[in-house]
């Protein structure tokens, strides 16, 4: 059995400080304290050399128990669907149309934030409601 209790979420991007910032205020996470001996990240950034600048940012659970998020700069823009995505539970223990009224006040909210709705897809008789979103960049994830 491994002893691996944390792990690390990573999205490519083109701007990792704005995808992190998203996030952040998505889930309540943080950026965490500049490096030891940086005032601010701008501060940080300023001391890399320009290739690097910008090229990774970092947002985290303040509480400590969510995974840390990590952001790389890459080249190369999106162009499929992820194989692997964030699930936002906002509507847990919820069914029918509280739980739909739910998922759409908190898509509205995300919309604010520059995520955008790709599809909202109403409860059946197999599944619950469920909205599909994505990102400032285009990464996709549920709302669910």
């Amino acid at each position: 059995m491994s002893t691996i209790k944390k792990f690390q979420v990573t999205f490519d991007c083109a701007d990792p400080e704005r995808v992190a910032r998203f996030w952040c205020e998505v889930l309540g996470y943080v950026v965490p304290p500049a490096p030891q001996g940086f005032a601010s990240w701008d501060e940080y950034n300023a001391s890399l050399p320009a290739e690097r600048q910008g090229a990774s940012f970092v947002a985290m659970d303040p509480t400590g128990e969510g995974p840390r998020m990590y952001f790389q700069r890459v080249p190369e823009g999106k162009v499929v669907k992820n194989r692997v995505h964030l699930d936002v539970r906002a509507g847990t223990g919820l069914v029918g149309e509280e739980r739909l009224a739910t998922l759409k006040a908190e898509c509205a909210r995300l919309e604010g934030l520059g995520a955008t709705t790709v599809l909202v897809q109403v409860a059946d008789e197999f599944n619950e409601s469920c909205i599909t979103m994505q990102d400032v960049e285009g990464n996709e994830f549920c709302l669910d």
